[in-house]
């Protein structure tokens, strides 16, 4: 049937909407309060037999647009839409449906469209209006809940209520279920994960999948490899964000329009491929999933990994959403109106989080990404969620905003409640001073529930423990973790700290103990033995870890949308290529393959051209036709392409394309330690065994380094449980090996005595050691337990 003659304009319940808007302005408390209740219904949503609509607008205000020239453009596709394909043409069918103003919100009802399901493709739409000269513009939905082809194209009406009828764990969520709303309690442990370089298909389906063969195996009692323990062992699972991210700067567009006529509009359609760590955000889309990372173009994909997590045979595991609200790159401008943002930053835009309506839609994104399925939520970058005080001409942090972030309360399966809020929060960060000054506590101590948590001092960015002293020099750290970490997450392994790893310049005074090349070294200092005993056992708080440095894989700043600054971003990343890359691994034929076709066909080549390039960018002030005429004339004559600002541009997105898969860890499953997978595996399920150990230090416990230093740094650190179990570890972290000595008889008040039980040693230690006089050296740990 044509889309003319299968839709109707509800004319009835559009003016019930515009009515209820106009019923929350007028007996609302705040402005901010009848917002929220109007954000309830933006977007797109079934009800019945008919389909609703709801959108912010106040740029058609500013235009001062009448209401006949608003409409919603309805796109039903005339043939089938594949959305597993990398390119297909597109005809659909066009219709236009009035709508219903109320103040700065449009609303219109439309009955008879087809809406989305996991095994139909539903209709299309956006809000568009017209010009005093006829010229058509489109209001994109922000708060789609599909986005099959980015957030920079038309949304598809999707069924929520079905992909919520139909998921697996509802049975997990009616264990929850009381009169008030159910509060999850802090993790045990967690697994950060980044979904693109998690298994070799890159998606959210390839994960869930990988988890259900590790349920099966787990179930059948079957023997678990090295690649099974990599993932086990967790209480929680922590995703790098999933929302829709930037797309190419110059193209192309995964929807490029052709033909259009009133009634057809032809498309070229791409399935979005863009790579990235999945923190540049434009904030559009936030309630829905980023299509790069859905196998099926379905965002039940994501209802079905917290399906099988949270029916994990053994515990159900928690999954945890990182959320990015504090910034929106640049690119945000071309799918949100002016009214969302309050200028530049160091990212690309500040969000006006004073604006109520804007306050209202970004906690509405937030309640319904967060009622996939999320037991827990991460906030990236908290302390940059500030307003401009104009009374004291000064920028303040929104606390408050923060805590409407921990207050909303979800809906799942017909069971309400609040998700566990971890906060990354470094202020004064950017302030030069802040590793200084930064307390890692101001969210913490601010908000109202006491189980509120922020990431800890060893967990923030600027995190280097392949370098000598660094161990030492963080002690006053670690005492504050020790005396008051039990609010922190803890460990030195994320996103962030190995990325910023691999920025170190070598030449800096390396812990060559680690590891005898580079590669060696870095690994090992992010998946460092005595680094897990000292951060489950001797630390409180909750620990994470990150899934590519626990494979040791490699990790980076991948993103390869850029244009205009890509080689500025290659620059700074060119010094991880001596850390991570050595010329075996480049030498590998699916290894590099786009660099080694433009000419790179060694290491060697490659990194002389890395070494030159971040030295002219600085000198010439990032020229690229002074750098790409400077690259032509070295002598020796460079490997490579001629050198153009063109071929630059393709050098960089060569480079992080190439990157994107060397960092995938399918590669490094074959090559990893079973001693120390199995080390790992024990002590994180020592930890899980012992939950006590995540509080703070009590008044028996005891952590200090050994006296004298001579030139190493040992940690000894005694526990005291509540059943009166006692914990005690050891653990060098750097430096010369020990003279020998007898870990029980350390000067550490309280373990003396008997019955005194070694149950974990690092690999290195060798089981034939069950006790007795030993020499400690890097990276060697013990842990010992003595029953009341």
């Amino acid at each position: 049937m044509p889309l003319r003659d299968r839709i109707k304009f509800d004319t009835t319940t559009a003016a019930a909407e515009a009515e209820a808007a106009r019923q929350a302005y007028a007996t609302a408390t705040t402005t901010f309060a009848a917002e929220q209740v109007i954000a309830r219904n933006l977007g797109g949503r079934v009800e019945g037999d008919t389909a609703v609509f709801g959108f912010w607008t106040p740029e058609l205000l500013d235009e001062r647009v009448p209401q006949g020239d608003i409409f919603l453009e309805v796109l039903s596709p005339t043939t089938p839409v594949d959305l597993t394909v990398s390119h297909q043409d597109l005809v659909f069918e066009r219709a236009w449906i009035p709508v219903v103003r109320e103040g700065a919100h449009c609303f219109t009802a439309v009955t008879g469209l087809r809406a989305g399901t996991r095994d139909t493709i539903g209709d299309f739409y956006a809000l568009s209006w017209r010009d005093a000269h006829g010229n058509w513009q489109r209001i994109l939905d922000p708060l789609a809940m599909s986005l099959p082809f980015g957030a920079m194209a038309p949304a598809e009406l999707y069924d929520v209520q079905a992909m919520q009828a139909n998921r697996k764990d509802a049975d997990y969520y009616a264990l929850l279920k009381k009169d008030a709303p159910h509060k999850f309690d802090p993790s045990i442990n967690i697994l950060q994960i980044h979904v693109p370089t998690a298994t070799a298909g890159g998606t959210l389906a390839s994960l869930t999948r990988h988890y259900q063969r590790i349920d099966d195996r787990v179930t059948k009692d079957l023997p678990l490899e090295p690649a099974d323990q990599l993932f086990l062992g967790y209480d929680a699972v922590q995703l790098l964000p999933l929302e829709p991210t930037t797309v190419y700067e110059t193209g192309p567009d995964f929807w490029q329009e052709a033909d259009a006529t009133n009634e057809q509009l032809s498309v070229s359609a791409l399935r979005p491929d863009t790579t990235n760590w999945g923190y540049d955000v434009v904030i559009a889309g936030m309630s829905t999933v980023n299509p790069v990372l859905l196998e099926t173009g379905r965002p039940d994909e994501l209802i079905d990994l917290a399906a099988v997590l949270h029916n994990f045979p053994s515990k159900a595991k928690k999954l945890i959403f990182d959320v990015v609200f504090g910034h929106s790159d640049n690119q945000g401008l071309r799918a949100l109106n002016n009214h969302f943002f309050a200028g530049p930053n160091m990212y690309g835009q500040n969000l006006d989080y004073q604006n109520p309506s804007v306050r209202a839609i970004l906690l509405e994104m937030q309640r319904r990404k967060v009622n996939f399925g999320a037991d827990g939520v991460r906030v990236d970058g908290a302390q940059d969620f500030k307003w401009w005080d104009n009374a004291h001409q000064t920028l303040r942090h929104d606390d408050d905003y923060l805590q409407s972030m921990a207050d909303v309360v979800q809906d799942v399966a017909g069971t309400q409640y609040r998700p566990w809020f971890i906060f990354e929060d470094g202020r004064p960060w950017p302030d030069e001073d802040w590793e200084l000054s930064s307390t890692y506590r101001a969210v913490v101590e601010n908000q109202r529930d006491d189980d509120v948590f922020q990431w800890g001092p060893l967990t923030f960015a600027h995190n280097t423990p392949f370098l000598y002293t660094f161990w030492l020099s963080k002690f006053w750290r670690i005492r504050e973790i020790i005396e008051n970490g039990a609010n922190w997450i803890s460990g030195t392994s994320n996103h962030d700290t190995l990325r910023r790893g691999t920025q170190v310049s070598p030449k800096l005074n390396v812990n060559t103990r680690l590891g005898g090349t580079r590669m060696e070294i870095l690994d090992k200092a992010y998946d460092n033995p005595a680094v897990h005993v000292l951060t489950y056992v001797a630390m409180p708080g909750v620990p994470m870890d990150f899934l590519n440095a626990m494979a040791r894989s490699s990790w980076g700043f991948i993103r390869n949308q850029d244009d205009q600054y890509g080689v500025k971003v290659v620059a700074e990343e060119a010094i991880s290529l001596k850390w991570q890359v050595d010329e075996y691994s480049y030498l590998v034929p699916a290894n590099f393959r786009r660099l080694k076709e433009l000419g790179f066909e060694t290491r060697e080549e490659l990194v002389r051209f890395m070494d030159f390039l971040p030295a002219l960018v600085e000198v010439t002030d990032y020229d690229l036709d002074e750098i790409a005429r400077l690259l032509s004339v070295a002598e020796p004559p460079l490997a490579g392409p001629d050198f153009t600002v063109a071929s630059l541009k393709v050098i960089a997105r060569a480079w992080m394309d190439d990157m994107h898969e060397y960092c995938n860890i399918s590669n490094a499953l074959s090559s990893l330690d079973p001693a120390q997978i199995q080390f790992c595996h024990a002590t994180r399920e020592f930890r899980r065994e012992r939950p006590w150990l995540a509080n703070n230090y009590g008044p028996k416990d005891q952590f200090d380094y050994i006296h004298p230093i001579n030139g190493r740094t040992v940690f000894a650190s005694l526990r005291h449980g509540p059943d009166g179990e006692q914990v005690f570890s050891v653990a060098h972290l750097e430096g010369k090996p020990t003279e020998e000595l007898e870990p029980l008889s350390l000067p550490v008040p309280g373990i003396e005595g008997k019955n005194w039980r070694l149950v974990l040693r690092t690999p290195s230690i060798g089981d034939e050691y069950v006790g007795g006089p030993i020499v400690l050296k890097d990276s060697m740990a013990l842990i010992y337990v003595r029953s009341p």
